[in-house]
């Protein structure tokens, strides 16, 4: 080692010092939250180069390009004091390395080394390509899906061949044939997707003996950061290059893994010793970010997950506040408390840009911007969108501006064909001409449509149709019962979302995308609700659903606008658990802490996917330096009806038992985080599924409740049929458990 880096050594820990001082055989680095992992990282490459390693034997691979620019220049600033050359040196992210790798030898594996490399919107056209080539229809085979299927195929090293023998029944055989056709697309283009940069390059270095040489000699030592994150595809890439000289390092944290809904395989790094026998494993424990009480929350939270490597997670930094938990009454209340402790700490003088407030799914976003707008304290929407910016709601806003306004062409034209229903882009220009040629909004033009006009049959019918099914709602939505729950506008909106087609559209195959929008115009139906709850109480209340309508669009479009950030001071930033990956702040609040919610409902019978979600708590913990700030609702308002929930078993785990983890605020009393025993569910109160008996219809099961302040609604099935009651007055009688109705 050169005199000059054992300066710069000594100011880091031992265990930091062990891991920068490995050069040669396989080392594991655990590197917990806040343990300065970067710092390593490059220490290591800088100290490597001074010890006399050429700078172009030397691979270093990452997830992002900000990552790798950050290790890049961190590295350059650490050697241009020794007046080192770096030249050569490698750091990249993995794709962008497949891609030079390809650029140099693609021709031996897709038969050229001048591809286009397809983004996401290339990808979806030519994957809507393969659909019509298959003669299969996009709305049945959604194209996000459909990818979905073939990137964790490429992602498992499953081609077209393999997976096209492998299929065994309809839905994979489907699946297969639009693999085929899309890869024919492909090579056809001379094109690949972001999945065959890594596909192919492994395939090649299988394959091809003297690629995997030259790479083998290039790159003698190899490090990977964020190894948890790798899928299998990018272990054989990474296994191939080292395979031969073993000088391979990889970081990561298997507790952070929480990626296997895109690829990751949390099984590369916690077989790595299985892997490399004689790997050296050295733990960084110790965070340098956060104080003591969080770090210990976060430590008992973790040691429940099975599928982890051991490691001491501790502090030198004071212990600080403690994690604070709070229960309220609703999502309203809770909104409102996060707010309340974002202003008292701003005016403790902690900046807003140094706040941020997580949860698990994008619709509970809603409620929050909302309590921010309010209390007129600025926020930012990270890596995603304001809620009503976002393209589903945009879709189901465009339907409710057409409603209340049949002369918004601009609305028509965002929905006519969405969901797709065989208006061609051709059709919607006839129209349009037509409308414009008898000074007739589009809407109402649709009347003129006809076959001999140019129009196709199937466009006739569905406009025609189209335009059938505004006019009832515009009949229905003229009710003067709108002050009734059957004529509520949480029932128009709802209505007017499944009527649509947009229900049904992201129901089908349930993507993961899919289902957040699915989530989110749940959330609209309760954000009517919400708006119509305050109409009421006001003195002039709108007389219909529609007049009501008019002014819930009018609300929507005047507060959609998130306020002015203040330079200085920043904004609040609101994400998601999964974008906080590798950011921290100073104050940090969790929202949604509920069975269902966090964890996510598809974790509750799934030992794996609930360990993931306890990963994905731990790492939104680990985003706080000093303040924490844990929140769930006792009641969520979902789909306009409001639910009681059980607050999330992460909460007692967090506590280890005694309380001692987190402060449970004084609104909190402590039976609220016990589970309610069936019997105490049925003691209590009628909820969706509860069966019950009424004195003229039966028994019958619940299938809707609609909570209101003037008076909550409940929808039965009874043996005659469906029926809509007034909670307060129907009388029902909850059936004990065991006893079913017979239909």
């Amino acid at each position: 080692m050169m005199m000059g880096t054992e300066a710069q050594l000594t100011s880091l820990t031992e265990a930091q010092q062990e891991a920068v001082a490995h050069v040669h055989g396989p080392l594991l680095v655990l590197a917990g939250p806040g343990s300065g992992k970067t710092t390593v990282v490059t220490q290591r490459i800088a100290n490597m180069i001074a010890s006399g390693i050429a700078p172009w034997n030397i691979l270093a691979l990452t997830f992002t390009n900000k990552a790798a620019q950050e290790m890049r220049d961190r590295v350059h600033a650490l050697l241009e004091e020794k007046s080192l050359q770096v030249r050569g040196l490698t750091v990249s992210t993995f794709h962008a390395f497949c891609a030079r790798v390809l650029r140099q030898w693609g021709d031996r594996i897709i038969g050229t080394t001048s591809f286009t490399i397809y983004d996401t919107a290339d990808q979806r056209s030519a994957v809507k390509a393969a659909i019509r080539a298959c003669e299969l229809n996009d709305s049945n085979w959604k194209p996000a899906s459909v990818l979905a299927a073939i990137s964790a195929a490429k992602n498992k090293l499953i081609d077209v061949d393999t997976f096209q023998e492998e299929a065994s029944d309809f839905y994979s055989k489907s699946i297969a044939k639009i693999y085929r056709a899309y890869e024919n697309i492909l090579r056809g283009n001379d094109a690949v997707d972001f999945d065959d940069l890594l596909l192919k390059t492994a395939q090649l270095l299988f394959g091809d003996e003297e690629v995997r040489h030259r790479l083998q000699e290039r790159y003698q030592y190899l490090m990977i950061d964020e190894y948890q994150d790798t899928n299998h595809t990018q272990f054989v890439i990474a296994d191939s290059i080292s395979k031969n000289h073993r000088n391979i390092c990889v970081v990561g944290d298997p507790d952070q893994s929480i990626y296997a809904w895109r690829g990751a395989d949390i099984a590369n790094i916690l077989d790595f010793e299985e892997q490399y026998s004689d790997a050296t494993i050295v733990p960084l424990g110790r965070n340098f970010r956060s104080t003591g009480h969080i770090v210990n929350t976060s430590a008992l939270l973790i040691e429940h997950n099975n599928q982890r490597k051991e490691k001491k997670l501790y502090t030198e930094l004071h212990d600080g506040n403690m994690p604070a938990v709070l229960s309220l009454e609703g999502e309203h209340e809770e909104a409102e408390a996060i707010v309340r402790e974002v202003v008292k700490l701003r005016e403790e003088e902690v900046l807003l840009k140094e706040m941020a407030v997580l949860y698990r799914v994008n619709a509970l976003s809603r409620v929050l911007e909302d309590a921010f707008r309010n209390e007129g304290v600025p926020y930012v929407v990270a890596r995603g969108t304001a809620f009503y910016a976002r393209q589903e709601i945009k879709q189901a806003l465009s339907y409710l501006r057409l409603l209340v306004n049949p002369r918004d062409d601009i609305a028509f034209v965002r929905i006519i064909n969405t969901p797709t229903r065989g208006i061609g882009a051709t059709s919607i220009s006839r129209l349009e001409q037509l409308a414009r040629n008898h000074g007739l909004p589009m809407l109402e033009a649709i009347s003129l449509v006809s076959k001999e006009q140019g129009f196709t049959a199937r466009s006739v019918t569905s406009m025609k149709k189209f335009a059938a099914t505004f006019e009832q709602w515009q009949i229905d939505g003229r009710s003067d019962e709108s002050l009734t729950a059957a004529g509520s506008l949480a029932d128009l909106v709802e209505r007017v979302v499944r009527e649509s087609g947009l229900e049904e559209f992201y129901t089908k195959h349930a993507g993961e995308d899919d289902l957040e929008r699915l989530q989110n115009l749940e959330e609209l139906v309760s954000a009517a609700a919400d708006f119509e709850e305050r109409a009421e109480s006001e003195e002039e209340a709108p007389p219909t659903p529609l007049h009501v309508l008019f002014s819930f669009l009018e609300h929507v479009t005047l507060v959609s606008d998130a306020d002015a950030v203040d330079p200085k001071n920043g904004a609040v930033t609101l994400m998601t658990l999964h974008a906080a990956k590798g950011l921290e702040f100073d104050f940090v609040a969790i929202a949604g802490l509920e069975e269902g919610v966090l964890p996510h409902e598809r974790s509750l019978y799934e030992n794996n996917q609930m360990e993931e979600e306890r990963r994905l708590c731990y790492v939104g913990i680990t985003r706080a330096r000093k303040h924490l700030l844990l929140t769930n609702a006792r009641r969520r308002t979902q789909r306009g009806l409001s639910n009681r929930t059980m607050a999330s078993r992460f909460i007692r785990e967090m506590a280890g038992g005694s309380g001692e983890s987190v402060t449970l605020h004084e609104e909190v009393a402590a039976d609220n985080w016990e589970v309610p025993s069936q019997e105490d569910v049925y003691q209590d109160e009628i909820t969706v599924g509860t069966i019950v008996r009424h004195k003229r219809f039966g028994l019958g099961k619940v299938q809707r409740i609609i909570r209101r302040t003037r008076g909550s609604t409940v929808t039965v099935q009874f043996h005659g049929g469906v029926k809509h009651l007034v909670l307060e007055y129907a009388n029902l009688e909850i059936v004990p458990p065991g006893i079913s109705p017979d239909f």
